[in-house]
């Protein structure tokens, strides 16, 4: 069953790991997709992979070099949108940096860049798409926050901090605008196997591993998918939540 038949969605930070593969379903699903990212080539191969996963030949894929953290480079971006669609019905907030330390050896730019990222980036494109929303009356608003936000962890006081901030600001924006609508939720990714994963050494994995009742650390694709149950007409009657999946790590 293709959810996503006419819908239009952006996905922001793209061009891979969680968010290439949120863009990939979304289009296997029927959806135009419009990819956010910072990095050339890497988004040129993004396209060709979700257009290789398409339903229909009439399907626009596309991209925007977009540093999500610059209001000025968001809004500019989501002008360009609108004015080749008329509308969008899906936003997936993805974009994600780590910038790991302890808090006393943490730097004012290690916190800054992290929060700007992570966080203001969740401003700068729910402001403007949210409005359009609302005179739509329709949407789907999906934060990719993280277990951590809800856990925290042992030096990412920056990372635990946006990412539970993510949370927040969700929650928020559902009180706002869900009667208008708009359902605005969040997922919280554990420990998924992806490119900000892959510095870790197979042997930090496997230990990784033995601590979630699973036992395997969670793939691009079981994220995809819980943004597609999110993004669907499925998901109508879901706002304001936090959908965790992680293997079951909060359980422990």
């Amino acid at each position: 069953m293709e959810l996503l038949v006419g819908k239009k969605a952006l996905v922001t930070g793209g061009t891979s790991g969680i968010g290439l593969e949120i863009a990939k379903v979304f289009a296997e699903n029927g959806a135009d997709v419009m990819i956010f990212g910072t990095n050339a080539q890497r988004a040129e191969h993004a396209i060709r992979e979700i257009e290789k996963v398409r339903k229909a030949g009439s399907q626009e894929v596309s991209s925007e070099l977009v540093n999500v953290a610059c209001c000025k480079e968001v809004e500019e971006a989501l002008l360009r949108l609108f004015s080749r669609w008329d509308h969008l019905d899906i936003l997936v907030n993805n974009a994600g940096i780590t910038r790991d330390n302890l808090l006393m050896k943490m730097s004012e730019e290690e916190w800054d860049e992290v929060l700007a990222v992570n966080l203001k980036s969740l401003f700068n494109t729910c402001r403007i798409v949210s409005r359009q929303m609302v005179k739509a009356k329709a949407g789907k608003i999906i934060n990719i926050s993280s277990v951590v936000g809800l856990t925290g962890n042992a030096g990412q006081v920056n990372y635990a901090a946006s990412k539970s901030g993510m949370i927040g600001f969700s929650k928020a924006l559902a009180h706002e605008i869900s009667r208008k609508g708009i359902c605005v939720n969040c997922i919280a990714p554990g420990f998924i196997d992806t490119p900000m994963t892959a510095t870790l050494s197979d042997k930090v994995k496997q230990e990784l591993a033995e601590k979630i009742p699973t036992k395997r650390l969670g793939t691009s694709r079981d994220i995809a998918h819980a943004a597609l149950f999110l993004a669907s007409h499925l998901s109508d009657y879901v706002t304001g939540q936090v959908l965790a999946v992680d293997g079951g790590m909060v359980l422990c």
